[in-house]
């Protein structure tokens, strides 16, 4: 894909996107912390990580609207504090938040986007035609009034409508329904197909598991990168779904077991993890089944489970920082 305008400049054989040693502070907030990765050509990469983890700071860099205070960053091949110019020709930006002009129509909009880069809503048709197609019957319809899908898909369109060479997508599904969410992401799928790559963050790990590869965030840090199968099976401990009632005290019973590692809710059941990898799941089960119902649990139910990313996830994670004391005689 080519931009229809601006500087053409850059290495078309270096990484679509890449981070060496990337940190940002903004007074004593460490928001990214020396982080390094490369995006592949054609890829659609995932940052993933709750609010507050440094997707959107990143993203922000990457986009030149903010200067990191350490490391160096590069897209298309360009440097983000020298090339900011010509990057941004060259890139396809859609923010977290809604950004486009409430009181315009949906094709005011988008015409709006397409002559700031130089070019018009004709010339970037043949990209945005599959999700334009979706919202042109409403294009006299102005922005606000619009569902928060459709908004979500005339602000991708207007990312895309001078035919960018790279695209960011800052959590574009926060806020829309399940429904919404699955049409966006088929058609990310489209735009992969083209060769475009995609950078997206989320904090949905069903989202992480349609990406090529994803890199797992959390307090300004990436904690791995690699495909969601990969990541999810470095899970390194026996993993099991627990079911009962009293599903409150069942957690507290749980962790004081003599060989739990973790127990963490998930949905209706309970995630635990034991620390004895030599021993086969079945016995460990058994031996879990024993114990919950000798503390009053027997209607309870354990079964061995195939770890997913957000175990992994979980198991990745820092343990949280302790406060700092309060010396003695301090005044509250």
């Amino acid at each position: 894909m080519s931009n229809a305008g601006g500087d053409v400049s850059g290495d078309d054989a270096s990484p679509p996107l890449e981070l060496r040693g990337v940190t940002k502070r903004f007074d004593d907030t460490v928001a990214l912390d020396n982080v390094s990765l490369t995006v592949r050509p054609g890829e659609l990469f995932g940052l993933v990580g709750p609010d507050g983890a440094g997707k959107t700071t990143l993203f922000r860099i990457v986009t030149t609207l903010l200067l990191p205070d350490a490391g160096s960053a590069t897209v298309l091949g360009m440097d983000v504090a020298r090339d900011l110019w010509a990057i941004r020709a060259r890139v396809g930006y859609m923010p977290g938040h809604f950004s486009l002009y409430p009181d315009l129509s949906v094709e005011e909009n988008l015409g709006f986007f397409a002559a700031v880069f130089g070019t018009s809503i004709d010339e970037g048709r043949a990209v945005i035609a599959p999700i334009y197609s979706q919202i042109e019957p409403f294009r006299n319809r102005r922005a606000d009034a619009l569902s928060g899908g459709m908004k979500q898909k005339l602000a991708l369109c207007c990312a895309l409508v001078h035919r960018p060479d790279i695209l960011f997508l800052d959590e574009p599904t926060t806020g829309v329904d399940a429904v919404s969410r699955r049409e966006f992401w088929d058609l990310l799928g489209s735009l992969k197909a083209s060769g475009l790559p995609i950078i997206v963050s989320t904090p949905y790990m069903d989202e992480a598991m349609r990406c090529d590869r994803v890199g797992l965030m959390q307090r300004g840090r990436i904690l791995a990168v690699d495909a969601p199968a990969a990541i999810a099976a470095r899970y390194p401990h026996p993993l099991f779904a627990v079911r009962a009632e009293e599903r409150h005290r069942l957690i507290g019973v749980l962790r004081g077991y003599a060989h739990a590692v973790s127990v963490f809710p998930f949905g209706a059941e309970l995630h635990y993890a034991d620390a004895r990898n030599e021993v086969t799941p079945a016995r460990i089960a058994s031996g879990v089944h024993e114990y919950l119902a000798a503390n009053g649990f027997r209607d309870a139910s354990v079964v061995p489970i195939a770890a997913g990313i957000e175990d992994a996830f979980m198991a990745l994670m820092p343990a949280p920082e302790e406060p700092t004391p309060v010396p003695a005689g301090a005044a509250s």
